[in-house]
């Protein structure tokens, strides 16, 4: 038998639906993994990567052949309302690719759907791996400095010195309008901020607040 031959007939039989619909839920679960590998995925997320595509293949199958049911389905997907914030292009694209998965289950093609996991998988791990587009060893560093500093270019100095390469990436006033946060987007040479320079950072804002994060990447809106 060839694997990349369906192995449903018509009609389906029991044997046929169930062998379907837990290929797709083991997939699903492994793509959850997959996608989850060196990201901060949600249990929400995971568990939606996980069950989507038995779902998925379920209305595949109930639609085959079907013209009238699959206009009535689609319908009924517009009629869903997504009340969570808009996810990052990754997980637009997990929740595409077990989409993806869930339709070729549905369809019967085992092999080929195991074999299309395959190679998401592991494209995607070579490309998280290897920080494929990503920006490396990059921080948010946020200065308290009090309402009356002129805040342009009053630590260039000091990043020079210490090889930063930094941009001014938000200004909020804060205790009142009294103080300024300014948090500089920066790029470091190093592993992280040194000592020394966070203690030069201290005697120039007169010992206020210094604080240093991961750059948190903005969502994108896909």
């Amino acid at each position: 038998m060839n694997i990349l031959n369906s192995i449903l007939t018509t009609p389906i039989t029991a044997t046929g639906l169930l062998i379907c619909l837990g290929c797709a839920l083991l997939l699903g679960v492994l793509s959850a993994l997959v996608f989850s590998y060196k990201s901060r995925n949600s249990a929400s997320l995971s568990i939606t990567l996980a069950l989507l595509p038995m779902a998925m293949a379920m209305v595949v199958m109930m639609v085959n052949g079907n013209l009238g049911v699959a206009i009535a389905v689609a319908g009924g997907f517009t009629l869903v309302r997504f009340r969570s914030i808009a996810g990052t292009g990754r997980e637009i694209c997990a929740v595409f690719i077990n989409m993806t998965l869930g339709v070729i289950t549905g369809m019967g093609y085992i092999g080929i759907a195991a074999i299309f996991f395959v190679l998401v998988a592991a494209a995607n791990i070579v490309l998280v791996s290897i920080g494929f587009g990503g920006r490396k060893k990059e921080k948010l560093l946020r200065i308290t400095i009090p309402e009356d500093y002129d805040y342009a270019g009053l630590f260039d100095d000091i990043f020079k010195k210490n090889n930063i390469t930094a941009g001014i990436h938000k200004i909020k006033t804060t205790n009142m309008g009294s103080l300024i946060d300014v948090t500089y987007r920066i790029t470091l040479e190093g592993e992280t901020v040194s000592k020394e320079m966070i203690d030069e950072i201290r005697q120039r804002n007169g010992n206020l607040g210094v604080m240093v994060s991961t750059f948190a990447e903005e969502r994108e809106q896909l």
